[in-house]
């Protein structure tokens, strides 16, 4: 019998039964690089796993986040340079599912799509990476570097926290995705890098991790360790496709800490961070908001049932408004007087 092939159609009684000849065919859509790759290979295994028979496809495309490396991310509209493209393949129907790593996503979704499952999160903690075979500077306190070095990092919320533990050192913007990030390490560009963990070791390069930061350093970015896989809000048979692979405290996790982000109305150019755990049943949100160059640090913690997850990312939020956080977000936008 020839096989039929489904397109976007799931089956439940027939799916995954070679004897009805079903095929059911799923479009992912990624950003090319190697990280980006992974991370949506590794899911759609998972996929394949649970549902035996299924047929993926992946979608490679080219976000602006990819294709200009010469400005820094605030510069270029924050966090949706890595995902417009992707989000624009899933409404106009060339894709079914997108793979995204969580913190690089807006706060705020396009109309008519959202996240519907988020698996195992990684490691949220940044990391801290030396040159190839380079002894660590000695140094009293947390950071292993010498006075002034040049730390490269690729995010104000990083910048910021490194300043506020060092004030010695030299922040510098660096993109291009990890392997050329490693490579301009290793050339000598930057002194260390501080990188996300959890990228670091889904490429294999968990290695070249010196040393994991603490949070009471540096607290990660909202998302950050955390995949989303975003699809049609209107499709809840793709959802129900999706549920073997979901994790809802993760889901919980992200919605707390993406909470945070929409009371601040933060985007890449706030050093914003947060991060949710579930702690004896109870998640435990806490959040870091900066001034830029670290010299004030605004702190705020809610915990409380999982359930209530939104409603605890709003309170801390809210809690960094109304500790000062309402004038730094004025200064850091340009319509406040200096703290």
């Amino acid at each position: 019998m020839r096989r039929r092939s489904t397109r976007l159609r799931f089956v439940p009684k027939t799916f995954g039964t070679p004897d009805t000849g079903c095929l059911v065919l799923l479009r992912i859509a990624t950003r090319g690089s190697a990280l980006a790759l992974i991370q949506t290979n590794w899911v759609a295994a998972r996929l394949r796993a649970a549902h035996p028979g299924l047929v993926v496809e992946t979608v490679v495309l080219r976000t602006r986040g990819d294709a200009i490396l010469d400005q820094p991310i605030p510069a270029m509209g924050g966090k949706g340079i890595f995902v417009k493209e992707l989000e624009e393949a899933l409404l106009d129907r060339r894709a079914d599912l997108a793979v995204h790593s969580l913190k690089d996503m807006p706060a705020d979704l396009p109309p008519g799509l959202a996240i519907l499952a988020t698996p195992a999160r990684a490691d949220p903690r940044d990391a801290l990476v030396l040159p190839r075979h380079a002894p660590p500077a000695p140094h009293a306190g947390l950071l292993p570097l010498a006075e002034g070095a040049r730390v490269g990092c690729s995010s104000l919320r990083r910048c910021a926290q490194l300043l506020a533990a060092r004030p010695d050192l030299h922040p510098q913007d660096v993109r291009g995705n990890v392997d050329t990030r490693l490579r301009k390490l290793d050339a000598g560009e930057y002194d260390a890098l501080v990188l996300a963990a959890a990228g670091l070791i889904r490429l294999g390069e968990a290695g070249r991790i010196h040393l994991h930061l603490p949070l009471e350093l540096c607290l990660p970015a909202p998302g950050q360790g955390i995949l989303a896989i975003e699809a049609r809000a209107d499709d809840p048979e793709i959802q129900r496709f999706l549920q073997p692979i979901h994790d809802p405290i993760v889901y919980a996790c992200a919605t707390a800490e993406r909470a945070v982000l929409q009371t601040l109305d933060a985007g890449c150019n706030v050093p914003l961070a947060a991060l949710a755990t579930l702690e004896d049943d109870h998640l435990r949100v806490q959040a870091r908001l900066l001034t830029p160059d670290g010299s004030r640090a605004i702190l705020a913690l809610e915990a409380g049932p999982p359930g209530q997850a939104a409603a605890l990312g709003r309170r801390v939020g809210e809690h960094l408004l109304g500790q000062g956080g309402d004038a730094l977000l004025r200064q850091i936008r340009g319509d406040g007087a200096p703290l």
